[in-house]
């Protein structure tokens, strides 16, 4: 704005002194100060307000003129309250300087000055970045990216005095300023924050800006950074998007500011998309291999297209990596209590433990008592096999699809078949399910295409979270079928000598479970929550194209773990495919409760009754390898007593726990209960 829009507003209560040449200068800003010397909190442009404070003889005018005017301030406005009329030498000295100078009457408050000055000069910004912005739009859409998001978050920081940061939907940091001067970016748990906050009032349906006070303290003002049609389900996308997270409370920002900022999100859309189309060929690389792997192509044919891809994905690596195998099932319409105790209700009971238990007999999948105990029962991994030659092409369904015609035939899918009806998109029982198919959801999941959803997620939390920009996403081929999205993640060699670590230790090296949604758990459970569930199994490191399949059915069985825990974001690991933790998520809830019941219950009685802690000290008998001295130790119990305790136990159960059968019973229990 100009000095001279100061004079058009009478409720300003100015009166101009001297200076009427100099009216047109630009105000970029005000400020109000009584101190002597305010050189250090000045950086030009501004409107200087002051109550005269510092003036105690003639001469200390000329002085604070003469400051003022090497700071290149745009007007000087002196109150009338302290000392009534404005003083001569005042006046004198800004005629010198050639500084204008007002002044205020005595009954407006400088507040009323510096909010009419400030909204004026914020919405001048606006329309000028707006203007910035929409030239650099049409620079995007018709040509390369030039820039990319930094380029909208400098132009905020020193157009709009706003910080800003482009974040994933787990809270990784992929944009901030370059711009000096600008605020240290939020720490990884702040981000976390953020996101969480983000998906979970999309999710809940909200306008926006979402505003959030966060663990610093600070106040930080939310905008999605959508991509997709617009009227797409929320679900589709939610956790998918970034977010644009600017350090400021956009609670009482004008409406021109705020479209300014919706504006920018649009922009940085632009580059989103470009980013996520740039995946094309690592996306086709993981399809075309697992393709291969499923349908039983030789290990030479794999091995092939491995070495196609690895270049791709681990430029200037000399030797071949090894892979690991990443499976993830993002469902819809899960409900809270399901979430609780593990699965979604009706589909795990007919995918998760019917293929599970059709495993023992034939393959990863069953046979065809796996598919009558699992997928005819409408699992969302039961498919269709044909025992004849070449059926296992033509009768396999996409997985995710529990109505298919080999689910009404009770035939179960196999694992090793990657049939023409997944690569066409062709379901078996017609409509909406063929549909259903070509985009890549399954028919239970409310319309929600969870593979794609799912290759995203992956694509996403893959990355190493202390990793910054989007390019560590560059070494993850990420491929997706019905509600299913596999990631191939290339790792360079585990050794130099002639041993294979992935072979002699397999847990040394590459991602772990456990690990693996530390960073992410917190947001992405906001943006489930309701009705989504998201399960990982991480397989172990391959060396070779012949453990590729291995790996691939050694994940899929590990996510299956995973979904039979509660949680809205779980994971499981290979090293769980060899142990007991593998079989109890499959015990069927009836058969569970009996069990514990029958062994538990009488402990937990006496406890409730007399205080006794018989519980406890089974747990800790059985943790010790049933260890008196250090049993004894860790509960601070004399020896007798412990025996005394164990022996109650063993009078209540009718067990003994010297017998190895009944020390196993008994731990079970107490791990399913």
């Amino acid at each position: 704005m100009r000095l001279r829009a100061l004079l058009e507003n009478d409720t300003l209560g100015l009166r101009l002194l001297g200076g009427e040449d100099e009216l047109d200068r630009t105000v970029r800003g005000v400020m109000t100060t009584d101190l002597r010397d305010p050189s250090r909190y000045l950086s030009g442009g501004e409107l200087v307000l002051t109550g005269l404070a510092w003036r105690r003889e003639p001469e200390d005018s000329e002085r604070f003129v003469r400051i003022l005017a090497a700071a290149g301030v745009a007007g000087l406005a002196a109150g009338e309250a302290e000392l009534g009329a404005v003083p001569e030498d005042l006046v004198l000295a800004c005629g010198r300087h050639r500084l204008p100078l007002f002044s205020v009457v005595e009954d407006v408050a400088f507040a009323t000055i510096t909010e009419h000055v400030v909204r004026r000069v914020s919405g001048e910004r606006a329309g000028d970045l707006a203007a910035v912005v929409d030239r650099h739009r049409r620079l995007m859409t018709s040509g390369p990216a030039g820039g990319g998001p930094e380029v909208a978050l400098d132009l905020l920081h020193s157009d709009l005095d706003l910080t800003a940061w482009v974040l994933s939907p787990t809270g990784r940091r992929i944009a901030g300023p370059t711009a000096a001067g600008a605020t240290a970016e939020p720490p990884a748990a702040v981000r976390a924050q953020l996101a969480g906050e983000l998906l979970a009032a999309r999710r809940d349906g909200r306008r926006g800006p979402h505003r959030l006070t966060a663990a610093d303290g600070m106040t930080y003002s939310l905008f999605p950074i959508r991509s997709g049609d617009p009227g797409d389900d929320v679900r589709e996308t939610v956790l998918s998007d970034w977010v644009l997270a600017v350090g400021a409370d956009a609670d009482e920002w004008p409406e021109e500011r705020l479209d300014l900022l919706y504006g920018v999100t649009q922009l940085i859309a632009v580059e989103r998309d470009r980013r996520d189309a740039s995946r094309t060929v690592r996306r086709r690389l993981a399809q075309e291999v697992l393709e291969l792997v499923q349908s039983g192509a030789p290990p030479a044919e794999v091995a092939a297209r491995l070495r196609v891809a690895a270049p791709v994905l681990l430029p200037g690596l000399g030797t071949a990596p090894h892979w690991q195998v990443v499976v993830a099932r993002v469902e819809w319409g899960v409900t809270a209590a399901e979430q609780e105790r593990g699965g979604n209700g009706g589909t795990r009971g007919g995918g998760d433990a019917g293929a599970q238990l059709g495993s023992a007999g034939k393959g990863a999948y069953g046979g065809a008592r796996g598919g009558r105990d699992g997928g005819a029962r409408g699992g969302p991994d039961g498919g269709a096999r044909k025992s004849s030659a070449g059926g296992a092409r033509e009768g396999a369904a996409w997985d995710g699809s529990a109505r298919d015609l080999g689910a009404r035939k009770g035939l179960a899918q196999d694992g090793a078949a990657w049939d023409r009806s997944a690569r066409e998109g062709l379901a078996q029982d017609g409509g909406g399910r063929e549909r259903g198919a070509r985009e890549g959801f399954s028919p239970d999941s409310g319309g929600v295409p969870g593979g794609r959803v799912a290759q995203s997620l992956l694509e996403e939390i893959l990355v190493d979270p202390y990793e910054t920009g989007p390019e560590p996403s560059d070494r993850i081929a990420v491929a997706y079928a019905g509600d299913e999205a596999v990631a191939l993640v290339p790792l360079p060699a585990l050794s130099d000598g002639p041993s294979d670590r992935a072979t002699d230790h397999p847990e040394a090296e590459g991602i772990q479970a456990d690990a693996l949604l530390a960073a992410v758990r917190e947001p992405l459970s906001r943006g489930l929550d309701g009705d989504g569930r998201l399960t990982l199994g991480v397989s172990a490191a391959v060396h070779s194209a012949d453990g590729l399949r291995g790996a691939l059915e050694e994940a899929r069985h590990a996510r299956r773990v995973a979904a039979a825990r509660p949680g809205r974001v779980c994971a499981a690991g290979h090293q769980e495919l060899a142990s007991h933790v593998l079989l109890l998520p499959f015990v069927p809830d009836d058969v569970r409760r009996a069990f514990t019941a029958r062994l538990l219950d009488p402990l937990r009685e006496y406890d409730r009754r007399h205080r006794a802690e018989l519980i406890p000290t089974l747990e800790a008998f059985l943790d010790c390898d049933g260890s008196w001295t250090r049993c004894a130790a860790r509960l601070h119990l004399h020896v007798n007593t412990l025996r005394y305790r164990v022996g109650r136990i063993e009078q209540l159960t009718g067990r003994e726990l010297s017998r190895l059968e009944d020390k196993l019973d008994f731990f079970l229990a107490l791990r399913m209960s």
